[in-house]
């Protein structure tokens, strides 16, 4: 166990390396894949989503921290011992007892070690670990440190607080505080120290001094101290040195763990592996197998095994085919032992060791969502019947994915299911709008309020960008907007397409209707003077949608654009993006994302441009925003559309290419773990729905993506209809963003679709051609906003004017009726400013 907790911003280093030693690391600023031993740190802006949550537990996280109002959304879905409350003084009153119960442990944040408060929070949280956060500036003395330890409670510390050297007034070494609560019960003040291999198997009982512990964690070799001689650099002389995989306190901190990868000839000076013995089992086996690998003659069984992967595998295969037949205990033992061989061979012959399958089995026992535990078609015993399955929930709350699993989409049917299955599988993840909102409303009011200063401050907590300006104004450096030649000549090329489709959609002309005799009705277009243009950053780089927005404001006339997208970590911009804010004549660009952008839009700061629309798509927390101030009359702006996450549906008969399917299924499953992707499969046989499947499942593998498809994909839905109609019908209800058709005679089905942001006709129209180059917007309506919503267009930058001229002819006809509609409604005034003028005229 450890009593020290370091806070981590960026896990690489010497620093971390020692950290990452003695004991589990705290992430403030997660990635992928994790440190070993980890706890993750979320209370970030998609704290809140247990679809964001889960993948870092899956992913091998010891435990996540969460903000109590994540907390409570994900009780009962997550593991007690995989959760840990984050609050601060204020906050503890408002835990219930239901909070209480549910978590393992508490991160506090506190000013100074106040050991009452601390106490205080210990005793309410009797059955949790108690961790202190000191959110100070100011480092703690190695005293008070020690009397925090005492309390009971473990200390937090950021690694910017920490050091390999000597301690100082800024700085405290990392030694010092991991040892700080270290006691001993020896005359000589040594501390009785196992040593162990790396998979926890004991090779030998050694003392450790203060001194040699502190060489350990900084250099990661074995150091002990001999209680004759001193130092004892293991290896030093024989060869045999050790790595530190990691140190450990015992319960009661008075002696020690080492975990190490032992070279040379073994830890015992006898020249084996361990001073109480030879190794056995499985370790036992790793040796043989590695010596055999090494040494085995040319053209010996063993060697065969190594080097004939077909005869490796027709081994493996055959001893698990006798497992899975044995009955009595000695036979499931002793085939077992055979699989075991086998497969530690293979394993073996690949570099993976006993310790690299613990890490493995470990992560799996880690993992929250479960697999759903059907055997893949060729080991079933029986092909699964084709009788309609129950209609899935389209969004579990926690998504059954497995990394070792296939790729593979959920299936359901349409034909013979009740009304209320029916809108289940309409269903999307559900938005927790009225919850956003209220969590975005402290931003956009801090932005609102004190401007450029709040929005950096933002900046520098969600974008981890520090920056001293908030914008970019043209004109735009070359060295900005550098970009290879190939990017470049594909981006003017979708420049041109774009711009040909959306100046064709300008509303340039004056309508004039003449209704009655003398009464003229007009309307005409004028281009919305400012608008703003969210891109977003975080997982991809998207220059499309720049171009998406940029060309029909540029097109439609609008006098100041302004992009706003979160920068790089150095504070730039992408070039890419950069490049297209050039081409569309871009006003200016906001170095900021989340819904501190979308708030300096709204309103305006001393250096932001206020806008009058905000377009563009975005996560949760940038929707809510948008909403938000869209019915803040203060700021007097609109936006463009509600959004969600991005969705396809394809409609798929006996004359689809299963590559093709599975590759437009992909394309958007990819963008993020909460798009959904929906096969509507037309009376497919089982083998034609079978390859699409196994389509889906291989070019997932082979996309560097993969992780985020994997879950994405795990929530989506296979539906099968029974015609063309049914199928059409339900895309209708679904009302999808994409609509890819993969019909006979597509062409002629398009006249049916009633309800899509975008369709894509034929084999040869991948959904991609849309998103980037064909010439439509790609901005389109998600979330079933496809039945009251357009996607993006020219005429979204434009807004409409009506005017009227009336004769005094005209008046004479038309001011009776008016007068009396007017008298109707009881508003006398307006019958009077018609009355008053036909009382000038000699009727």
């Amino acid at each position: 166990m450890t009593r020290f907790l370091p806070l981590i911003d960026v896990p690489q280093g010497d620093l971390f390396n020692a950290l990452s030693r003695v004991g589990p690391v705290l992430l403030s600023n997660p990635s992928l894949p994790l440190p070993v031993n980890s706890y993750v740190l979320l209370d970030g802006d998609t704290s809140n989503e247990l679809d964001y949550i889960i993948p870092w537990l899956d992913e091998g996280a010891e435990k996540v921290v969460l903000p109590l109002t994540s907390a409570k959304e994900v009780i009962g879905l997550i593991p007690q011992e995989r959760l840990v409350l984050l609050l601060d003084a204020v906050s503890v009153s408002a835990v219930s007892d239901k909070v209480r119960n549910a978590v393992s442990g508490v991160l506090l944040k506190t000013p100074e070690i106040d050991l009452d408060l601390i106490s205080s929070v210990s005793t309410f949280f009797s059955k949790s670990a108690i961790f202190v956060l000191l959110d100070s500036p100011n480092i703690p003395s190695i005293y008070n440190i020690r009397s925090l330890l005492q309390s009971g409670a473990n200390l937090v510390l950021p690694d910017s607080q920490l050091t390999l050297d000597v301690s100082s007034s800024t700085h405290l070494n990392v030694a010092d505080v991991f040892l700080a609560p270290l006691t001993s019960d020896r005359a000589d003040g040594l501390f009785p120290t196992i040593v162990c291999t790396d998979t926890g198997h004991s090779m030998g009982l050694v003392y450790s001094s203060i001194e040699s512990v502190r060489e350990s964690i900084i250099t990661g070799k074995g150091v002990y101290q001999s209680r004759k001689h001193g130092l004892w650099r293991k290896g030093e002389t024989s060869g045999s040195t050790q790595e530190v995989v990691s140190i450990r306190l015992d319960c009661d901190a008075d002696s020690l763990e080492f975990r190490v990868i032992q070279h040379g000839s073994g830890f015992c000076h006898l020249e084996r592996q361990s001073c109480f013995g030879e190794a056995s089992g499985l370790p036992l086996l790793e040796k043989t197998l590695r010596s055999r690998f090494e040494n085995a003659p040319a053209g010996s069984y063993t060697k065969r095994l190594f080097n004939d992967p077909a005869l490796l595998r027709s081994k493996i295969l055959e001893e698990a085919d006798e497992l899975s037949r044995a009955e009595t205990e000695q036979e499931i033992a002793f085939e077992a032992a055979d699989l075991i061989y086998f497969a530690l061979t293979k394993c073996t012959a690949h570099g993976v060791g006993i310790a690299d399958i613990e890490r493995s089995l470990d992560k799996k026992a880690k993992r929250v969502t479960r697999r759903a535990g059907n055997a893949k078609p060729q080991w079933s015993a029986s092909k699964p019947a084709s009788a309609p399955a129950p209609a899935p929930v389209p969004v579990p709350s926690v998504t059954a994915i497995n990394p070792n699993a296939p790729i593979q989409m959920r299936t359901t049917v349409l034909e013979g299911i009740s009304k209320e299955e029916r809108a289940s599988l309409l269903r999307r993840p559900v938005l927790k709008s009225d919850e956003m909102i209220e969590k975005v409303k402290p931003i956009v009011s801090e932005v609102r309020l004190r401007g450029d200063a709040a929005l950096l401050e933002f900046t520098a907590k969600f974008d981890k960008a520090k920056l001293s300006s908030t914008c970019v104004f043209p004109p735009y450096s070359q060295e900005s907007m550098k970009i290879p030649l190939d990017v470049k000549e594909a981006i003017d090329k979708a420049y041109l397409n774009i711009r040909k489709f959306h100046a064709a959609q300008i509303d340039g002309s004056t309508l004039k209707v003449e209704t009655m005799p003398g009464v003229v009705c007009s309307r005409f277009a004028r281009a919305i003077s400012r608008v703003g243009l969210y891109i977003p950053g975080g997982t991809a780089i998207l220059p499309s949608t720049a171009l998406m927005l940029g060309i029909p404001a540029q097109v439609a006339g609008c006098s100041e654009i302004v992009f706003a997208t979160p920068p790089r970590p150095d504070g730039s911009i992408s070039p890419e993006v950069m490049y297209v804010a050039h081409l569309v004549g871009a006003s200016a660009i906001l170095k900021a994302g989340g819904a501190q952008a979308v708030a300096a839009m709204a309103y305006g700061t001393e250096t932001v441009p206020k806008v009058d629309k905000i377009f563009g798509p975005g996560n949760q927390w940038v929707t809510a925003a948008k909403m938000l101030v869209q019915n803040d009359t203060d700021a007097l702006v609109s936006i463009d559309m509600p959004a969600g996450p991005s969705e396809v549906l394809v409609i798929a008969d006996h004359t689809a290419n299963s590559a093709f399917v599975a590759a437009d299924l992909l394309s958007q499953a990819e963008h993020g773990i909460d798009s959904q992707v929906v096969l509507v499969a037309v009376n497919l046989t089982s083998e034609h729905l079978e390859q699409i499947e196994i389509e889906v499942d291989k070019q997932a593998q082979a996309l560097s993506r993969v992780d985020i498809v994997r879950q994405s994909v795990a929530k989506s839905l296979i539906v099968k209809a029974t015609s063309v109609e049914e199928a059409i019908e339900y895309s209708n209800d679904y009302a999808p963003e994409h609509l890819i058709l993969h019909l006979e005679n597509a062409p002629d089905k398009v006249q049916f679709i009633l309800n899509a942001g975008s369709v894509f006709v034929g084999p040869f129209t991948p959904e991609s051609c849309g998103d980037y180059a064909s010439g439509t917007n790609h901005t389109l309506p998600t979330n079933g906003y496809a039945r009251q919503f357009s996607g993006v267009n020219t005429l979204s930058f434009q807004k409409h004017i009506t005017s009227q001229e009336i004769t005094s002819d005209g008046l004479k006809g038309l001011g009776p009726i008016v007068a009396t509609l007017a008298d109707c409604e009881g508003l006398q005034a307006h019958a009077n400013a018609v009355r008053i003028r036909l009382g000038t005229m000699n009727l």
